[in-house]
């Protein structure tokens, strides 16, 4: 039972430091209409903050991977989160300076992703068995939400004491900064080092970086990186509809934060029971993102039928809809790295791999999409519904792709060796 209740308090502060180390870098996601006042930037150039974010990290994904998989996952994970507070207070300090901006958002890059994000990722997964990687993920992108939701809910309390824009959003960021403060001590407390089972059988069973050529090799790798890419489009999208409302249907910027708060934080409350279904009642992740993207290609579509006429609060009500099920499908992403047999090993190296394709859409998806905003003023939100249906027809096409080669793995597999094919 001790075992049980430490993975479960292990789990609970991984998802506090993940909550807390990515919100600063995605400020935009509940708080986009106070940055760019604050900021006095534009879409495209709020666009180009995670651009140049998203293409730092581009490069660090595989270094941070191989890291992951050769260092302490505790000491990268409170060092990363101290780091980012450090960087998060010079911002707080120097927000009004975009080029300025521009180089802390790459510094970010390398607390969060290079030091901090497979170490995460593969530190949730060793909590769990195999039967339970769908729920693992699920409770701790749960946790994470709720954490996230809290903090920025803080913050828009903290913040109703600011004067102007410029002090309101200063004080959003000092609460990020505490937040990351917090996390990283007790990450240093709490979080234990364990061996992978592999490697505890089979101590010769260690990491090397010449394996990661097997992994380079696997056709279930890149489909694992196509379906990360396309969840975290639909993910990283739902940010859109807090400016759509406010622009097109004509919600309070203030009652638009609470609404991006509930799409994208507290809705993560639906990622267990999305785990649950994937590990219990599925019983693959694979087969469950065909159903999922299926119906959120439907729920953009249905977007342009809505009536003129339509009142507020059903508009509204309607956008959380995508966010619960985007989280759904995004919050369990990872755990098909199992149901494709990545052995935990190179865990790390193999969500680094992945991870380069698959967030890229943080280089070209928020300038582009700020492009068509400022290009083609509220039309440009038709542009970004007909870009997340192709994504998801895309991604329920892929999702096939997987489970065809998952079963095809079944039926060739000889012996119960984890090599990928």
């Amino acid at each position: 039972m001790k075992s049980k209740y430490r993975r479960i308090i292990q789990i609970c502060v991984l998802a506090l430091a993940s909550g807390s180390i990515y919100l600063i870098p995605y400020t935009r996601y509940a708080f986009y209409d106070y940055q760019i006042k604050a900021m006095g930037i534009s879409n495209t150039q709020i666009g180009l903050l995670s651009t140049a974010y998203g293409i730092a990290a581009m490069i660090l994904y595989i270094p941070g991977g191989v890291l992951a998989d050769k260092f302490s996952s505790r000491k990268l994970i409170s060092g990363g989160l101290l780091l980012t507070t450090l960087f998060t207070v010079i911002y707080a300090f120097t927000s009004e300076s975009y080029g300025l901006a521009v180089a802390i958002w790459v510094v970010f890059a390398v607390t969060t992703v290079f030091i901090s994000w497979s170490a995460i990722m593969k530190a949730v997964r060793l909590c769990g068995t195999s039967d339970q990687q769908g729920f693992m993920f699920g409770l701790y992108y749960c946790i994470q939400g709720i954490t996230g939701g809290i903090i920025n809910a803080i913050a828009i309390w903290v913040s109703d004491f600011g004067g102007n824009m410029t002090t309101k959003f200063f004080y959003i960021v000092i609460v990020y900064a505490a937040s990351t403060a917090v996390a990283g001590i007790l990450a240093f407390i709490v979080i234990r080092d364990e061996e992978p089972a592999e490697t505890v059988a089979n101590p010769e069973e260690k990491f090397q970086f010449s394996q990661a050529g097997r992994l380079l090799k696997s056709p279930k790798l890149w489909l694992l990186a196509i379906i990360v890419f396309c969840g975290y489009s639909i993910y990283s999208s739902t940010t859109y509809f807090t400016p759509y409302l406010t622009n097109v249907v004509g919600v309070s910027p203030q009652t638009t934060g609470f609404l991006s708060i509930f799409r994208t934080n507290f809705a993560y409350v639906f990622a267990p029971l999305s785990g649950l279904v994937a590990d219990k009642l599925i019983k693959s992740t694979s087969k469950w993102f065909i159903i999922m993207y299926a119906v959120m290609a439907v729920m953009f579509a249905g977007i342009f039928l809505i009536p003129g006429n339509a009142s507020v609060g059903f508009v509204s009500f309607y956008t959380i809809l995508p966010g619960i099920i985007g989280l759904a499908i995004y919050s369990i992403t990872f755990s098909i790295a199992t149901e494709i047999k990545i052995p935990v090993i190179f865990m790390g190296t193999a969500i680094g791999i992945a991870s380069v394709i698959g967030y890229t859409p943080d280089i070209f998806m928020p300038t582009m999409f700020g492009n068509w905003l400022d290009k083609f003023g509220n039309t440009g939100y038709n542009y970004i519904f007909c870009y997340l249906i192709a994504v998801c027809i895309i991604a329920a096409v892929i999702s096939c792709l997987v489970r065809i080669s998952v079963k095809k793995d079944q039926k060739n597999r000889l012996s119960g060796n984890a090599e990928l094919q």
